[in-house]
């Protein structure tokens, strides 16, 4: 081979290597470019699946509560018959204290802005122990508080303080503790408590709710009758847009 042939060979060969330098480089900020790009629309999903599960910040201003004869309580404006929102749920029930936590500022919003009729239906679905006297303690409890008001703080310092379903809670003593808190000012609160004068009404009062709505579980959430997927109530951007649109 000659010194030129030589030459030209050794050329073409770093020309070759250079070419694969130059497409391996390629390939790098390519992938690179990609990895980014992904990373950045996983974050973008992230910050919007948070912003849509995300509870709604309380506004402060709570609708009139009435607790009804009947055990239920209705939270609205005056005047405000529609949309309704009924909120049926066991104090004692796990998946009730996640949906006041991700939800239950968006229904008292609502309510205070005068978009909705909210209606608390407090109910025992739970047949073994400790999970069932637990449940028929709580909503005994609420039962003795007839100030709107003051039944639902009571109402939300039971799911703050909402016992695990293998342990007895719900004591008298720990209810009493928790209705001064939330200023039941009833002079036969402690006794009605420690009595349990309302779990006969209670239990009757559940049985005919169940069968008359059909109820599989709870928490339930219906609008104006037609409940809602869990995949809405939940999600505290879907509940307001449900009941919005309700009540267009």
């Amino acid at each position: 081979m000659s010194k030129r042939t030589s030459e030209a060979a050794r050329a073409r060969i770093a020309a070759q290597r250079d070419a694969l330098r130059k497409q391996e480089r390629r390939k790098r900020i390519t992938m690179i470019v990609t990895i980014a790009v992904i990373v950045v629309i996983a974050a973008a999903f992230t910050v919007w699946s948070v912003r849509q599960g995300a509870a709604e910040e309380a506004s402060g201003g709570v609708a009139p509560v009435t607790v009804e004869k009947d055990g239920t309580v209705v939270m609205a404006q005056a005047g405000v018959t529609k949309p309704v929102v009924d909120v049926f749920e066991d104090f004692q029930c796990p998946a009730c204290k996640q949906f006041e936590e991700t939800s239950g500022s968006t229904l008292k919003n609502l309510a205070a802005e005068g978009k909705a009729k909210v209606v608390y239906h407090p109910i025992t679905i739970f047949t073994q122990e400790p999970t069932k006297s637990n449940s028929l303690r709580a909503a005994s409890a609420a039962r003795c508080i007839t100030d709107g008001r003051q039944w639902l703080a009571f109402h939300d310092l039971l799911y703050k303080n909402q016992p695990s379903e293998t342990v007895s809670g719900f004591s008298a003593d720990e209810l009493i503790k928790w209705g001064k808190q939330a200023g039941v000012t009833a002079e036969d609160f402690d006794n009605c408590v420690r009595q349990q004068r309302n779990v006969a009404a209670h239990q009757q009062f559940s049985s005919q709710t169940m069968t008359a709505q059909k109820l599989q579980g709870t928490p339930t959430i219906k609008v104006d009758g037609k409940e809602l997927d869990s995949n809405v109530a939940f999600v505290p951007s879907s509940l307001r847009d449900a009941v919005e649109s309700a009540g267009k």
